[in-house]
């Protein structure tokens, strides 16, 4: 297997993808877009504020033969919390319902550029699905490079994302649901609750990336959702996931990388953990370490808005003695 995703066109074969890299390019997209064993997969989501619907954005314009992947509603329906991990069972029927299966490569996009697609590829990751890459620069750059797009007021795909959110209703209330295409293999180095960050905050095992903005992380600015207190979790570091994306809203070359973490104090040595508000954006901060060759990093699922919620947890703002 090559070790690059690029090359020459006669190289343009999904093979040449390696699990080294979590990105591909749209031209290498464009390129394999008819592969049998290539899936490609829409999991644009938005910030409540900003009033956007990704179904309604999915069904005016998507790449070609794309799926759509519901963020809000393929999650754990017992939680309060907002898309959080779902079961193995659930996530096994959700995947299946959309018509995705283990021998498949998938390519995860996302209508911002490289946003809430981070989350759903570690989510395949966290249930041991490594066949799995984020395309830089999302739907933005695959447009602006002049490639087509397709729409559908209805579907095949649309019926598929309805299909897996009532598999993953049927699966939580111990119903029958339909034929598992899709056998998950859960890792749960890549993922960690409230009692392991609150664990970490003394015995330090783990370096804790907030990828929140300064202002969230310093408590100088209220949280976007009611009832959480402001500030950070104690000895956490803060690299808003910004940092880690170019303009266009493609991950940095490897070099500038790097210096952002050195930058933060964070080494590559050691053991990390992500959070951010919601676990959406800690994922790309995962995602830019595994680029940086740490494919091991945990992502802190609850994050923020689990943390900050609660009454008793320690919290520090810039203003902490």
């Amino acid at each position: 297997m090559a070790s690059t995703v690029a090359g020459v066109k006669a190289d343009f074969s999904t093979q040449s993808a390696s699990t080294n890299e979590p990105v591909v390019s749209v031209d290498w997209l464009h390129a394999n877009l008819k592969e049998p064993d290539l899936k490609v997969v829409d999991a644009s989501w938005y910030m409540p504020d900003e009033q956007r619907n990704p179904i309604q954005e999915y069904q005016v314009a998507h790449i070609p033969g794309a799926l759509f992947f519901d963020v809000d509603g393929i999650s754990d329906r017992i939680t309060k919390l907002p898309h959080m991990l779902p079961s193995e069972e659930a996530f096994a029927a959700a995947v299946s319902a959309l018509g995705i299966e283990n021998k498949d490569d998938l390519v995860v996009y996302d209508g911002k550029g490289l946003f809430s697609a981070a989350r759903v590829w570690w989510m395949f990751r966290v249930f041991g699905h490594d066949r799995v890459w984020v395309l830089d620069g999302g739907l933005p750059r695959w447009r602006s490079s002049g490639y087509d797009v397709e729409s559908s007021a209805s579907g095949d795909a649309i019926l598929k994302a309805s299909a897996a959110s009532e598999a993953i209703e049927k699966v939580y209330k111990g119903q029958p649901v339909g034929p598992t295409t899709f056998q998950t293999k859960f890792q749960p180095h890549l993922v960690w609750n409230f009692e392991q960050v609150r664990k970490n905050i003394e015995e330090r095992t783990h370096q804790h990336i907030d990828a929140r903005s300064k202002a969230r992380f310093d408590g100088t600015a209220l949280e976007p959702r009611k009832g959480i207190r402001s500030g950070h979790v104690p000895g956490s570091k803060c690299i808003p996931f910004p940092q880690l994306l170019d303009a266009s809203g493609t991950v940095l070359p490897a070099d500038q990388l790097k210096k952002k973490f050195d930058e933060a104090g964070i080494t590559l040595d050691s053991p990390i953990v992500t959070s951010c508000g919601t676990g959406v954006t800690a994922c790309i901060l995962a995602l830019g370490l595994h680029k940086l060759g740490k494919p091991d990093v945990a992502v802190y699922d609850g994050s923020w808005t689990e943390w900050g919620a609660h009454p008793d947890t320690p919290v520090d703002t810039s203003t902490s003695s």
